[in-house]
């Protein structure tokens, strides 16, 4: 007998800057792996998933939910939103900088739960934008299926190595 994956998800704040760096670290290690260049990723989340990089996220005004596993609350995915860091960006566009979780907990809907969260909170923004490995199939697939669309291409550095990205953007306001 399967037992039911069980979580719960919070608003997250400068205090959780420890967790979203270790999930951070372990998910995007955990998707890349085999994929990327390993020095690559480990250069990259020394830098991108670490508690200062977080702390600064909260400092500039983004805003993060945690997804915790229950029983026991270990931190097991999360959302970040912010302001953007894309080219493509327009007055009135917000960021989904991260959408992780671990893969035991894919298909258990805690990213749509996560997904929720940010687009509810983006609500009063123009356009939720984000950037995806342009060969990750099962995150591109999740993103569509949320109502993003393909708007534009960047090269995204993992530890001094370009990789292409698609930059995609869900309409948020009427």
């Amino acid at each position: 007998m399967t037992a039911t994956i069980s979580w719960r998800i919070r608003e997250a704040g400068e205090g959780d800057a420890p967790a979203l760096a270790l999930v951070g670290a372990a998910t995007f290690l955990e998707t890349f792996a085999a994929i990327l260049d390993g020095d690559a990723i480990v250069a990259h989340c020394a830098v991108q998933h670490n508690d200062a990089a977080y702390r600064a996220y909260f400092a500039a005004g983004a805003r993060a939910w945690i997804a915790e596993a229950q029983p026991g609350g270990a931190p097991v995915g999360f959302a970040l939103i912010g302001a953007p860091d894309l080219a493509v960006a327009r007055d009135g566009d917000i960021e989904l900088k991260r959408i992780y979780s671990l893969s035991r907990f894919h298909g258990s809907g805690m990213g749509a739960a996560l997904m929720e969260q940010a687009v509810a909170a983006a609500s009063d923004h123009r356009r939720l934008l984000l950037g995806v490995y342009a060969h990750n199939v099962r995150a591109l697939a999740f993103y569509r299926k949320q109502g993003f669309a393909d708007i534009g291409t960047r090269q995204f550095n993992v530890g001094g190595k370009l990789y292409d990205d698609l930059v995609l953007a869900r309409p948020l306001a009427a």
